[in-house]
């Protein structure tokens, strides 16, 4: 005797969809997990229908992330010497990075993905650089520590969108890696065989792209030698660029243009790459993304953590180019959190208030603003072809908590205002990735046996 599963049918009071409350939402997914109708006005509920206990958002993405750095948040925050910057934390985090093993990063990135889940993402860019042996000696399977990754977001249940990172140098004047790099190494042939694995593991929600870590950190040939191989394939490329002033001024003396500049200048850049960062990127460089088509991904959290100073947020919003979001080292884990300081410190900098709002172009709401933005240009990231409650995207939404401290007794016009400005955590009730419920009042079914496993692998590293 065979069973069959309805698909996944939803109604919803009031759902975020085409970028505003709407009321009295029905949202139909397919066999597949993906919204295959969503109708607006629909007052009584279908009879089989979930009905959504509070106001309903699609799920963001979060467009950049090292899943290993959540096993080192919150352990940088002392300093036994004069000055303590970006380049010091990175001689520390290195630590963590030679130590973990892959039962270890599978327990971490579950736990980190749980938490993501809580926090309003129902996806997440891996720039997955962990290749190789605590010695630097490769695995039996190249794919060993990714697919450590992969389950871990496999028991979580959460989106993953793997990004293998070409690393094969030190510096722009250095020519091999340092020995505390020696997990890091990759050639371009190896990273293109690591995406290509990754994407026919026929995992449901895993997808793969690449990633180069940094101009400083690939050569020009080796860079040109993993897009020969890419082609024209319609996959994501990120790269880290003109994230602190030192690598802009490296990159100056060894090149004679600034890091954008040059990456625009000599490279065929498209809608498919995404600059992550771009802290540091003049009007001139920004001129150029936007001709090129390519997103940008701010990490505010980090880069507040971090000291990597401020990106330009009007500079970049003005001529529309893509701006997504991403927790990248993990001091914080929830995009209502990342977008109040995308605002925050554009306020701090320049003295005023609701600098991304846009009344002249019809976008008075900064809230609102800041998550079309990122909701849009986040799916991109991810190399999904449609994202958020829109026909043929992924089944993902959240359901939003209006009971929660900054939500309760707000109208709901105010309520993606309030869950952005108002709320010390995300206001999430329950999730759900591609119509399955992970997150239900506020809790991962697997919540208790992940975090036990979690605190396993920290002892550990925490003692090694």
């Amino acid at each position: 005797m065979t069973t069959t599963t309805n698909p996944p049918l939803f109604w919803a009071a009031q759902a975020w969809v085409e970028g505003r409350w709407q009321q009295d939402v029905c949202l139909e997914a397919d066999a597949s997990g993906h919204w295959s109708r969503i109708t607006a006005g629909m007052a009584t509920a279908p009879q089989t229908a979930t009905r959504l206990n509070g106001p309903v958002l699609p799920g963001l993405v979060n467009a950049h992330s090292h899943a290993f750095q959540r096993a080192f948040a919150g352990l940088s925050e002392r300093r036994a010497t004069d000055a303590d910057d970006f380049w010091s934390w990175r001689e520390r985090m290195y630590g963590v990075a030679l130590r973990i093993t892959p039962q270890q990063m599978r327990a971490v990135a579950a736990q980190l993905y749980v938490e993501m889940l809580q926090g309003g993402y129902t996806q997440v860019c891996e720039f997955h650089y962990l290749h190789h042996s605590e010695s630097g000696a490769h695995y039996a399977d190249p794919a060993t520590m990714a697919w450590a990754v992969a389950d871990g977001a496999e028991a979580a249940g959460l989106g993953l969108t793997l990004l293998p990172v070409l690393y094969e140098r030190a510096g722009f004047a250095q020519a091999t890696l340092r020995e505390d790099q020696r997990r890091f190494a990759g050639t371009p042939d190896f990273i293109a065989g690591l995406q290509r694995t990754l994407s026919s593991s026929g995992r449901a929600l895993l997808n793969a792209g690449v990633a180069i870590h940094s101009l400083r950190a690939a050569s020009p040939a080796s860079i040109a030698q993993l897009l020969q191989q890419v082609g024209d394939a319609d996959l994501p490329i990120h790269l880290h660029i003109a994230e602190q002033m030192q690598e802009v001024r490296d990159c100056l003396a060894h090149t004679g243009m600034r890091p954008i500049a040059w990456l625009t200048d000599a490279l065929p850049i498209d809608a498919r790459w995404q600059l992550v960062h771009a802290t540091h990127a003049q009007l001139s460089e920004i001129e150029a993304v936007a001709h090129c088509g390519a997103g940008i991904v701010i990490c505010p959290s980090t880069e507040g953590n971090l000291g990597d100073g401020l990106a330009d947020l009007s500079a970049w919003l003005q001529p529309g180019v893509p701006l997504a979001i991403g927790s990248d080292s993990q001091v914080c884990r929830q995009w209502n959190e990342e977008l109040r300081w995308l605002e925050y410190g554009q306020r701090l900098q320049l003295q005023k208030r609701n600098v991304a709002a846009n009344p002249l172009g019809g976008q008075p709401a900064t809230a609102a603003r800041l998550f079309e933005a990122a909701l849009s240009a986040g799916g991109s990231a991810a190399g999904q072809r449609a994202w958020g409650l829109r026909v043929g995207a992924r089944a993902d939404l959240l359901v939003l908590d209006t009971q929660a401290p900054g939500l309760l007794g707000l109208p709901l016009s105010h309520a993606l205002d309030a869950t952005v400005f108002a709320c010390d955590k995300a206001p999430v009730r329950n999730v759900y990735v591609a119509g399955r419920c992970v997150i239900a009042e506020g809790r991962h079914v697997q919540q208790q046996a992940i975090a036990a496993q979690f605190v396993e692998a920290m002892d550990a590293l925490c003692t090694a």
